[in-house]
Order: C-alpha cells, then structure tokens, then sequence
C-alpha cells in the first residue's frame, strides 16, 4: 500500500520534517493539524503519514489497537523511502510515533539519510508506571535529536526525565506546565496551548539550523 501523505509548509524549505501520530489519534487530529501549522509557520516543511493500523480505521477494517511499537519500525521506514524530500529531511513524530522514529534514527543517520530526530511529547514511560522506562536506546543515541516535552508530562515530567542516562546528541526543550499534549492550564501558569506552539515551533527550528544538514 503506498504511502499517503500530508504536507505543510513551503515546499523549498531547508528542513522536511517527516512526523508520525500518536497512538491513539490519526495524523490529521486536531493537535496533529496545529502542531504541523506551528511549524510550518516557522518556516518548515511538514510531512505527516499514518501507521497502517490506523489508516484501516478510516475503513470497514473497524478500529483496531494500537500494535506494539517495535513492529512499526518497517512502515516508518518505508515512509522515510517513499517521501520526496530536497532538503535536510528529519525524522519524529507525536509520542509514539517519535518513539517509532527513534528506533531507527541511528541506522538512517549513520547512512546519511536524515539530519535529526524531533520526538513531540516521549513517552518515557506508562502513566503512574516510572520504573517502566523506555530510555535504553537513547542512552547510547548518536543521531542529534529534539525532545519536546511538557513539564508535567505524566509520561515524563522534567523531574523524572533529570534523572535519566540520555546521550548528549539529545536536547530537551521543556514546555512550561505542558501535558503530554504539551497543552499549559492557562489558570495556573497563565500560558496558552498557542504559546506552547510558538516556542515549540521556534525551538525546532533554531535547532534545526544548530544540527546543519
């Protein structure tokens, strides 16, 4: 089945950035939309796709589970061969959709192919679970990577993530208040999810230009 993308941004863009979903949301989701529109509003280009499982719930295939995140590791890459990309092409995507993408950044950085890994919300570990990390492989990460995250991600908070054996090739850009959604309660902190959006989007991009292609 070809690959269905969808694009933002302008099309001669230093950077394409190749996003995947989250597990439980498709890649035109109200927060997929405004977090591809942030970037490109940066200056970027967006290109979003769909994991199989997800794509068969827009069918008479019905809803089907997320599968685990290994197994997912042969569609990103065939999204990576599929897509159209003139410039620095960086790989990631919405929880775990980046975590997918950081499966295979090493291999496709070591041959060249992408520039960096941008992971919107890591799903560090479960809700209410922090002894089930999900770091082991970004200890030893050498592809220069972006970890977006809220400060109280309940998949990570900055308190938990302080404690973690993460390579140096990855920076953390911390959302103040953010949820996994890196959405701020503006009652608390006095902050908007559009705030959020705009440092996130000119975060990537500095980032972006610091990484070189």
């Amino acid at each position: 089945m070809a690959t269905v993308f969808l694009h933002d941004g302008p099309d001669d863009a230093g950077y394409t950035i190749l996003l995947a979903h989250g597990a439980g949301a498709p890649m035109d989701s109200p927060w997929m939309n405004a977090a591809a529109a942030a970037l490109a509003g940066a200056g970027l280009r967006v290109v979003r796709f769909e994991f199989g499982y997800m794509a068969a719930r827009r069918t008479s295939a019905g809803r089907k589970p997320p599968p685990r995140a290994e197994t997912l590791t042969s569609e990103y890459l065939a999204a990576v061969d599929a897509l159209d990309a003139r410039g620095a092409v960086v790989i990631g995507g919405k929880s775990m959709g980046g975590r997918v993408a950081s499966m295979v950044a090493d291999e496709l950085h070591a041959a060249g192919r992408i520039a960096g890994l941008l992971c919107l919300g890591y799903p560090f570990h479960p809700p209410g679970k922090p002894a089930q990390l999900r770091t082991a492989h970004l200890a030893a990460m050498t592809t220069p990577a972006l970890i977006a995250q809220g400060t109280r991600d309940p998949f990570g908070t900055r308190e938990d993530v302080r404690g973690y054996a993460l390579s140096k090739a990855i920076e953390l850009l911390w959302l103040e208040d953010g949820d996994h959604d890196l959405k701020p309660r503006r009652n608390v902190s006095g902050l908007t999810m559009d705030d959020n959006l705009g440092r996130l989007a000119a975060g990537v991009a500095a980032w972006a230009g610091r990484i070189g292609p």
